[in-house]
Formats: C-alpha cells, structure tokens, sequence
C-alpha cells in the first residue's frame, strides 16, 4: 500500500480499496486492514479467538499482523457489533458480460448490474455492481452500514468503467443507493441503482435489494401458442387502461396488481377484448406522469404490490386468453438528482451536448444512444419485461421524439447528423436492434411504435430497411376520424375528405387505430364529450365513431371508459365511473363495444386482411352531400362484408349501394339498435339484392340508412 493508496482511501477518494484493505503480504507474513473511522474498537477473529486490531491511522485504518492468514472469509467484531468483512470477497469480474456490455450488445445486463444476492464462499450476501465509469469513487449505502459511504467502497473492475462489491450477511429487502464522488467536481451524489429490480414507494426512492423471482408460472400453453401465432391476420383489439385509476376501494385506493386481476379479467373476458395495455408499471416518482417519466427501468413500481404480484397477474390474464403489452419509454427519462441524471457526474446516460441532452416539451433528458453501455441499458430493459414477466409486446413511446434531432427544437437549437441532416442515425440503429432482438428472442411478441410524422417504413423488416417495429399507431386515422366526427353534421359535406384521405396511406404500415389515453386528458374532453349535438346524437355520434374504427383497416385500441361512454375525460387520480353501468344509454354503448369484439373476431373479413390493400374497397366514397360511406371487407377466402355509415342524423331511406354478388345479406351489426340504445331504424335483419347496377357494381341493395349509425351486412 502507498501513501497515496492510504490517502486516497482515507479521503473517501480511491478506485480500489482491495489494495488497501482486506488481506495483504506484509514482513511478518501478512496482514489484514480494516477501515472504520467511527469504531473505537476493531477485533479480527484468528484460530476461533478474537485478537485486537491495532489502529495505525488517524481517519480509522486498524491492521491487524501475523505469522498465518485467518480463514477466509474472516469475521470481524466491531465495537463489540459481529460480522463478516467484505474486503474478505475478491472481485470477480465478469469479463465476457462486461466486453458485451462495453461492445453494446449485452442484452441481459440486469444480471451482471444490479443488486443480486448470492453465495460467496459458502456466505450467503448481496453483490453490487454499478456502472459509473467518471466516478473517483463509488460505495454502497444504507441502513446495513447506517448510510456511511465510507464503509462499503466498490472496486474499479478496470476500463470498464463497472464497479463492484459483494457485501455478505446481506439480503432481500435491504434498502440502498450508491453514494459516488465525481472524478472532476469532488461532488457527492447520492443515486438509485439504474438497474434496481425493486424500489421504496413513492415519495421515498431508495432502491431495494429484489428477491429471486418466486412466481411459478402457469402459462406454458398461451407462450407455445404464441410463439406459432399468425398475428398479422389475427384478430386484435388491445384495451388501454391505467392501473391506478382503473378502479378505487371505497377508500379512494387503487387495486393492487393482485386485487385488479378478477375484476380486470372479467371485464375483457364480457366485452371480447384480445389484449390489455398497461401505461408504464415500471417504477416512476411523479403519478401525474402517468408512468412516462420513468426512473425504474427494471422495477415494478411498489404502488401496487411487488413484482411477483405482477407476474400473477399477466399469467392470470394468460390464462384467461387475454394478451398483455406494457408501455415502455426508451425516448427520455426525468432529471430527478437521485436517478439517472448526470449520474456519475458526468453526462452519462444523457448527451453531453444541451443541443441534445434535454426534451424541450417535457422538461426530460434524452438518452444517447451513441453511448454503447446506454445502448446495453435499453435493450436489456426491454429484454427484461419480456422474458422475466412474459409480456406479449412492448408499445414504444414517443418514437417520433427519438427519431428527429430537431424535434421540437427550432433553428439552432440542434445539431445536424454527421450527413448534415436532422436524423438520429444512433437512435435509428438502436431501435432496428431493439425490434430485431424482440423477434428473434421472443417468437410472437409484438412491438409497436408511438409514431407521429410519416417517417417510412416503420413496420417493415429491418433487412428491407425499415425500423422492425410489428406496428405503428395511425395518428393521422385518430386525428382526422375525431375532427371530423367533432364537427357539426350539417357541416361535415365540406370535410368528407378526412374519412377518405386515409385509405391513400392505410397499407403503407401495420396500422394500429388508437382511441388512446392522448385524446381524453389535458382539456380534449372524453370521446362521449368530444361528439356534437343533443344527448341522443351525441351517444349515437360515440357508438359511430366506435364502430367506424372496428369496421376500418387495422388493429384496434381503446382507453377504459371509452367502452361506457364516459361524459368527462379520465382524470388519472380518480377511478372511472362504474356507477354508469347501471345506466341503460352507457349499458348499451358497452353493449356495442362487445358485439363489435365479437364481430371482430367471428367475421375473417374484418380482421384477416387488416394490412392488406386487398382486404378493403370502396363501394361509394363520393357521397358527400349525404356524408355517407360504404366499403367492403374481405377475408383470404373471398368472403366479405358490406360496411355502411351515415354520418348524419338524418335516417336515409330507399339508399342504393352497389354489391358484388346476388342473393340476400344478413343485417350482421346495427349501431342504431335499441339494444345499444338507439332508435332501431333497420332492415329488418335481411335485405335482397337484385341485378340492377350501381356504381361499378352488377347488384345492388336498396336500404334504410339508419341516422348517425354503421350498419353492417353479410351475404348469407
């Protein structure tokens, strides 16, 4: 040991408090040092007695000499407190893990980094490792070492910028953080582990030492039969819902994970949803964010139980049939001082540049993924929820904000790509081997990007050059179908182009149509709300628009409480309304909700095709003045569907549509039905065709159009 050794470690300062402490050569045969600046009395245990230890420097260096080395590992008694030292446990780098995890490529780097306990030399303790690679030093802290920096300091495992200490006696449950002196400022930082596996409930944000998962999975037969599922022609109708909010005890609490399954599962099961989504359940400090400014990007958050709870939970909706996506957010983080922000003290996790580093919306950091250890970061969190929690897909958040180095940035407020372009070309690489490692780790699972501008090729394969996402939301479908849908009837004649305009662009990706969380928060109004008129036109408006999605090309999503028809937007510290089930008008428009799931999934023409420009033709699309539409739906087989809508509440008899073959057609689906609470104008449940033309058709049939209402009918 040097004296500058000996004075770095005495000022809290040294990358490598092995070669100071724990057991070393020394003249007499050997030595063993312990540092412990508040002990009075140090003893070491030697041939099964205890032997003083002679204080040798002032900041609290005892050294005890000898002929023999004491048996590893060595206890020691501190003030008279027993224990086992950790300077007794060598480093034991992984160097495999930590060259992959240096390369970029190391997809489960949660079981390097971390806090995992573990058997060291027949000890039972808890091994920390940290990546902070501009740190002067790093020490593990909390209640076991009465949050003392001092007393538990890491070891630099070289270049890698990874350090690590096995503490032994140590277990599940144990609170800590990692306290790290900045190389360049002195500072200390007090952090939350990155790769922490479990978290203290909000307000408080230790991080906890996680427990090996214990949840016995029992859904073996939903994960073989996804791994061979056809999920481009499947059905799927995907409701959205956030956990907390969903539903309160009479207390004003939220369901935990393992109280919201049977209600949760009920309710999907009776209205014929294929999945739910969840908004992020990785741990967040802020519930106002919603999940989306996450600090956890391996931990369940702790508001609604632990992370086997949550386990319980996907496999229970598994079992159901009930798929499972989570919302994931690698596009920023929050700049909370205690999480990944500056972590080591030094940009790390964030870009150095400020022309990159902070999203100018939401006030966050945003990850720079020229960085191959952030690279490692993101893929092994979404490697994570995958596997450790079967998750069938991960919706990927602000796709288009990761995308664009200019987003939301105006003129020199950002820096071009090396081409001179505003292109992320590093998040771009990224997110092509995000989507290629989920499909060739997780056969079946789907990833979907939130993807607001027309960026090509989003849901193609990367090997054609695409981004390798499974789908993408239709942004463009959600915000003309709702500005049209807003707009006084009277006046929609002027604005038929927002339903049509879509078609030009519908099979250009795997489009997901989303009625999502976006659209009935921050003063938008509730869908119910979002439609003009009286209370009659506004309920029929709501059960078109619903119907208008399932009926359309693509997979569908809907928020909770769209499925009722909730009068006010979701207000995220209250549960929705369940109460306005027992009102008939709501009662009917979740009526409808399930029977458009049922037809989804009966009828092969309004599925099979979804991405397919073969699956969809128009019967009449110029019927502006009457603000009519009609189109067919086709299946792989040939069989199709006739589809039907007025968007005026004016009933249309005697109405002539052109059809492509004879025979009759069953009325399949009526939004105006008394059943869902309309003024059941029909066709009696069947109607005939007959041979004279219309449009470019050979048939045709003449019906009764029923006001602000979708009909759809089927050749028997």
């Amino acid at each position: 040991m040097t004296s500058e050794q000996l004075q770095a470690l005495i000022e809290g300062r040294g990358h490598d408090p092995f070669a100071c402490l724990g057991l070393h050569p020394h003249p007499a045969g050997c030595c063993v040092r312990v540092l412990r600046a508040d002990a009075a009395r140090v003893e070491l245990q030697v041939d099964g007695a205890w032997v003083a230890m002679s204080r040798v420097h002032d900041g609290g260096l005892f050294e005890w000499q000898g002929a023999q080395p004491p048996v590893r590992p060595w206890r020691l008694r501190v003030d008279g407190h027993e224990g086992l030292d950790a300077y007794a446990f060598t480093p034991q780098p992984p160097q495999h893990e930590l060259a992959l995890f240096g390369a970029g490529v190391l997809q489960q780097a949660w079981r390097m980094l971390g806090a995992h306990p573990c058997r060291r030399d027949g000890c039972d303790g808890v091994l920390f490792r940290v990546w902070a690679p501009n740190a002067a030093r790093v020490s593990v802290v909390g209640d076991f070492n009465d949050w003392d920096g001092r007393r538990h300091a890491l070891a630099s495992l070289g270049t890698s910028g990874v350090w690590e200490l096995f503490v032994p006696a140590l277990g599940a449950g144990a609170l800590y953080r990692f306290e790290i002196r900045s190389r360049d400022s002195g500072a200390l930082l007090l952090k939350s582990d990155p790769y922490a596996r479990a978290a203290e409930l909000r307000p408080a944000s230790a991080s906890c030492v996680a427990a090996a998962p214990a949840h016995a999975w029992g859904d073996q037969a939903w994960m073989a039969a996804r791994a061979q599922a056809d999920w481009l022609h499947a059905p799927m109708s995907i409701y959205e819902l956030h956990l907390g909010s969903w539903r309160h005890h009479a207390d004003g609490r939220c369901l935990s994970y393992a109280e919201i399954a049977a209600p949760l599962i009920e309710h999907v099961r009776a209205l014929g949803f294929t999945h739910v989504e969840f908004l992020p359940l990785m741990e967040h400090p802020l519930d106002e964010s919603w999940g989306y400014q996450c600090t956890g990007f391996f931990a369940a958050t702790s508001r609604y139980g632990s992370a086997d709870d949550l386990r319980a939970l996907i496999d229970r909706l598994h079992q159901a049939g009930i798929g499972v996506i989570l919302d994931w957010v690698p596009g920023h983080f929050p700049a909370d001082d205690w999480a990944l922000a500056h972590f080591d003290g030094t940009a790390l996790y964030e870009h150095e540049d400020p022309r990159m580093a902070r999203h100018p919306d939401w006030g966050t950091l945003v990850f720079n993924y020229d960085r191959n250890e952030v690279k490692s970061f993101l893929l092994s969190s979404a490697h994570y929820w995958l596997s450790e929690f079967h998750v069938d897909g991960l919706r990927v958040d602000a796709v288009a904000s990761m995308l664009y180095l200019d987003y939301s940035r105006a003129a020199g407020e950002w820096t071009p790509n090396v081409h001179g372009g505003r292109e992320n070309l590093a998040a771009i690489a990224f997110l092509r081997e995000l989507n290629e490692m989920v499909h060739g780790a997780f056969p079946g699972a789907l990833t979907i990007a939130e993807e607001s501008t027309a960026w090509p090729m989003v849901s193609r394969p990367t090997w054609l050059g695409g981004l390798g996402f499974s789908m993408k939301w239709n942004m463009g479908w959600m915000n003309d179908t709702l500005d049209y849908l807003q707009r006084d009837p009277v006046h929609r004649r002027y604005h038929h182009e927002r339903l049509t305009f879509g078609q030009l662009y519908a099979y250009s990706e795997n489009f997901v149509l989303p009625l999502s969380h976006d659209e009935v928060v921050h003063g938008k109004g509730s869908l119910l709300g979002k439609m003009p008129g009286d209370d009659w036109q506004r309920r029929a408006g709501l059960r078109l628009l619903l119907a208008y999605q399932y009926l359309s090309a693509g997979k569908k999503l809907l928020f909770m409480g769209g499925e009722f028809g909730q009068p006010w937007e979701w207000r995220a510290g209250e549960s929705l309304p369940w109460a306005l089930g027992d009102d008939p008008r709501h009662a009917g428009i979740a009526r409808l909700v399930g029977d458009l799931n049922r037809c989804h999934r009966q009828i092969p023409a309004l599925h099979e095709l979804d991405f397919d420009a073969g699956g969809f033709e128009w019967i009449d699309c110029h019927d502006a003045e009457q603000s009519v539409l009609s189109w067919l739906r086709r299946d792989r087989s040939g069989g199709c569907v006739v589809v039907i809508c007025n968007f005026t509440p004016v009933p249309r008899p005697h109405y002539r549509i052109g059809v492509p073959q004879a025979g009759a057609y069953a009325e399949r689906l009526n939004t105006d039905s008394h059943h869902y609470g309309g003024s059941d104008v029909g066709n009696g449940g069947q109607v005939q065709a007959t041979a004279e033309r219309s449009q470019q058709w050979p048939h045709s049939l003449v019906l009764t159009l029923p006001p602000l209402a979708a009909v759809v009918l089927q050749p028997c």
